[in-house]
């Protein structure tokens, strides 16, 4: 059995390596890459049997893997490996398709390990991917992916109160007394919720979770007091365009 670790970082390519061989007997041949592109391509030549792939990696995501495959077999298991909180695997769940949880302990390797061994169908392998996928689209449209030094930080959009742009960063305001400093711009954020009726940009330096406002008040040309008491002010050519908003929501 054929093998392929896929993950951006040497060290845990390495260490991967070593537990499959001391645990894994099954599992004769390995091959590696740093990104996915570099990895399908030795999929495509070397037709291996497993494939470990981390998920957060520059350039393309381990989810991005079936774009490589259009109109082609997808003949290997995967076994995505992956540093993502307790709300990612609520997702990864909803499909066939296995996970390790880093750091990777050996017997969840080796139950893994069997698990793709045991799974032979052709068509269940390419419809459990097709499958995540979804279940990603399901988690985006609920939750938003914060980018913090221990990982990824997933966030209910109704837990958001507000967003605050300081330069090419963002200060994202939680409830609870919460706060994480982000290295994105605000656009970032803007883009992403632009499509949800939750989220309004009243002013160029905030966004805003609707159903977070207290109060308007139109004292000093207008602002918004949110739950947590701050103040967020409101432009003078965004006013009409809030009122109609509310309007329309409540």
């Amino acid at each position: 059995m054929k093998a392929i670790i896929i993950d951006d970082e040497n060290k845990a390519r390495s260490l991967l390596h070593s537990m499959l061989q001391e645990h894994c007997p099954d599992i004769t041949a390995y091959f590696q890459a740093d990104e996915l592109e570099q990895g399908v391509a030795i999929i495509k030549n070397e037709q291996p049997d497993l494939v470990f792939l981390d998920i957060e990696m520059p350039r393309y995501s381990g989810l991005q893997i079936l774009d490589f495959f259009d109109n082609q077999p997808v003949d290997f298991q995967i076994i995505f490996t992956t540093a993502y909180n307790q709300y990612a695997i609520d997702a990864f769940k909803l499909s066939a398709v296995d996970y390790l949880l880093k750091p990777i302990g050996h017997e969840e390797l080796k139950q893994a390990v069997q698990k793709a061994i045991d799974l032979k169908d052709q068509y269940s392998i390419t419809n459990n991917l097709q499958e995540l996928k979804k279940s990603f689209k399901t988690l985006a449209a609920n939750k938003i992916a914060l980018d913090v030094p221990r990982g990824l930080l997933f966030i209910n959009h109704s837990d958001i109160l507000y967003m605050e742009a300081d330069g090419m960063y963002t200060t994202v305001y939680m409830k609870g007394d919460k706060k994480e400093l982000i290295c994105k711009p605000l656009k970032h954020f803007a883009d992403q919720l632009e499509e949800g009726a939750l989220f309004y940009k009243p002013h160029r330096s905030y966004l805003v979770n609707i159903n977070s406002i207290k109060e308007f008040n139109k004292k000093e040309g207008g602002h918004l007091l949110m739950e947590n008491n701050a103040i967020v002010p409101i432009s003078r050519v965004k006013r009409e365009e809030f009122f109609e908003i509310i309007k329309e929501l409540f």
